[in-house]
């Protein structure tokens, strides 16, 4: 997706050879026109894989996710991270380990929002060594849906994440994939 690479190189920062800082436009601060272009591309990519429902992680995924939900018409669930009052019972559950936060956490989604009877499409805003894909793939083989896919905004191809999803037999689509974070600068896959 040249707009979203385009914005990578003008705006993202290289923090180091594992760390892409992109706070500018997707992490902290959010261009709402660019998440609508990737949310109809992510709608594009899977528009015929019947998707009934689009799952995602707070609080980075949300933005992709709900502009491909718009243009797909479907709801969109964001797994949690901190259970509530509301979020008490019939939860799908996961544990995820974070490497950018160093630490391991679980995430929850009620029960009542995935069923055997939705077809779900995963999106998320990074996988880098694929950990929180992982647990989002858990909690929809756990609601015993039918996973239609996983969709990255940016996939840091020099790590295993993105490969290990693929491996598992699922469709993998990502709109960016970093090959390297070298000198200060990001090289991508053609």
């Amino acid at each position: 997706m040249k707009a979203l690479k385009e914005k990578i190189v003008n705006e993202g920062k290289v923090l180091s050879e594992d760390v892409l800082q992109v706070d500018t436009f997707l992490n902290h601060q959010i261009d709402p026109y660019l998440m609508k272009q990737i949310g109809e591309e992510f709608a594009e990519r899977f528009k015929d894989d019947g998707i009934t429902k689009i799952l995602t992680l707070e609080s980075s995924g949300i933005a992709p996710s709900v502009m491909a939900g718009l243009s797909l018409d479907v709801p969109v669930i964001f797994a949690r991270k901190r259970k509530s009052l509301t979020l008490i019972k019939d939860l799908y559950k996961a544990e995820i380990h974070s490497y950018t936060k160093k630490e391991t956490s679980e995430i929850f989604i009620s029960q009542e929002f995935i069923t055997e009877d939705d077809t779900v499409l995963v999106i998320d805003d990074f996988i880098a060594n694929g950990q929180a894909a992982l647990g989002l793939i858990d909690m929809v083989f756990q609601s015993r849906a039918k996973l239609a896919g996983f969709g990255i905004v940016i996939e840091k191809g020099f790590q295993k994440g993105g490969d290990q999803i693929r491996e598992l037999g699922i469709k993998v689509e990502s709109l960016a994939i970093v090959d390297a974070l070298k000198n200060g600068e990001v090289t991508f896959r053609e």
